[in-house]
C-alpha cells in the first residue's frame, strides 16, 4: 500500500459465486494551482487551475503545468512551489507557486479556462489555435538514431517500474528514456496529462530541459495535448502504447516529432518521422 492508493471492500462475482474482497483503487482528488506573481512591492495571487489528480509530486505537477502552458520558461522562473493550509507530513489540495519578480506575467493574456479533469486536459481550452501558438519553433536538431529493438523494449521497462499500476490497474504513466533505453523518469497519475506534467516538471526542476535527446513513452493513447506538452519540453520522439489522434499526428508533423503508436510486444506504427 502507498499514498497513491487505498483499500476498499467489494463484492466480486466469479464463476457463479459471490464473495467479499478487499481491492486497491487509485486515489483521485482535486488540486487547485495558484500562482503568486508581480514585483516584490506588489505581489498578487491568482487561482489558475483545478485538476483532478493522484496526490503526490504536486510541486512537479504544478511546475510542469505552468511550463507546458508557456507561463514559465526555465528553472529560475520559479521561486517556490509549496502546499498551503496543510499540517506537517500531510497533503493539501491547494498548492501555491511563487513566480520570480523578473518573470513578465500578464494574466489578461491567458486564453484558457484552466479547469481540467483527469480524463481530458484539453477540454477547457478556448480553441486549439490558442494552444498551437504556444508551441516553440523547431530546434533544427536531428532526431535520435533509434533501433527497433530499443523501441520494442520500452513498454516492458516502463511496466516493471509501475508499482501502483500493478496493484490498482488504474493509473496512466509517462516514462522518459535516454537514447540507449535507460529509464530516467517515471510518473503515474489518474490523469494522463498530469503524469506528463509531473515528469516534465521534475526534469525542469532538475535543470534537464529541453529534452530534445530523449524518448517519451505514454502508457495509453497519444492525444493532441500530450503532443503539445512534449513539444513544449523539446521532446522529439514520442511513443505510445495506444493510438494517436488525428490532431496528435498533425502536431507531430508540424513540429518535427517522431510519433510511434500501438507499441506492443513485437510491433508498432510510425505515424511521423523515422527511426
Amino acid at each position: 500500500m502507498n499514498d497513491k492508493q487505498q483499500n476498499i471492500s467489494l463484492r466480486r462475482f466469479e464463476n457463479g459465486v459471490f464473495s467479499s474482497k478487499i481491492d486497491a483503487v487509485s486515489i483521485e482528488e482535486p488540486l487547485e494551482i495558484r500562482i503568486e506573481y508581480g514585483s516584490p512591492e506588489d505581489r498578487k495571487t491568482q487561482s489558475l487551475s483545478i485538476t483532478m489528480r493522484t496526490p503526490g509530486n504536486d510541486d512537479e505537477l504544478a511546475i510542469g503545468f505552468l511550463f507546458t502552458e508557456g507561463i514559465i520558461h526555465k528553472q529560475n522562473d520559479i521561486l517556490s512551489a509549496k502546499h498551503v493550509h496543510t499540517l506537517p507530513g500531510t497533503y493539501s489540495n491547494y498548492i501555491l507557486v511563487s513566480l520570480s519578480p523578473d518573470l513578465q506575467f500578464d494574466p489578461s493574456k491567458l486564453q484558457r479556462n484552466f479547469y481540467t479533469s483527469s480524463s481530458c486536459g484539453v477540454c477547457g481550452k478556448s480553441s486549439l489555435d490558442s494552444v498551437k501558438t504556444q508551441m516553440p519553433t523547431k530546434s533544427g536538431k536531428p532526431l535520435p538514431s533509434l533501433s527497433t529493438e530499443l523501441i520494442l523494449s520500452l513498454p516492458n521497462t516502463l511496466r516493471e517500474q509501475q508499482e501502483t499500476f500493478e496493484t490498482t490497474g488504474g493509473l496512466h504513466a509517462s516514462g522518459l528514456f535516454d537514447t540507449t533505453g535507460n529509464l530516467l523518469y517515471l510518473r503515474e497519475d489518474v490523469g494522463r496529462h498530469n503524469a506528463l506534467d509531473k515528469l516534465i516538471g521534475r526534469a525542469l526542476m532538475d535543470g534537464n530541459t529541453p529534452l530534445n535527446e530523449h524518448i517519451l513513452l505514454l502508457s495509453g493513447r497519444a492525444s493532441f495535448e500530450l503532443m503539445q506538452k512534449a513539444g513544449m519540453a523539446g521532446i522529439t520522439c514520442v511513443c505510445a502504447v495506444g493510438a494517436p489522434s488525428s490532431l496528435a499526428v498533425e502536431c507531430a508533423s508540424e513540429f518535427g516529432i517522431t510519433l510511434i503508436g500501438f507499441l506492443r510486444e513485437n510491433r508498432f506504427n510510425i505515424y511521423n518521422g523515422a527511426l
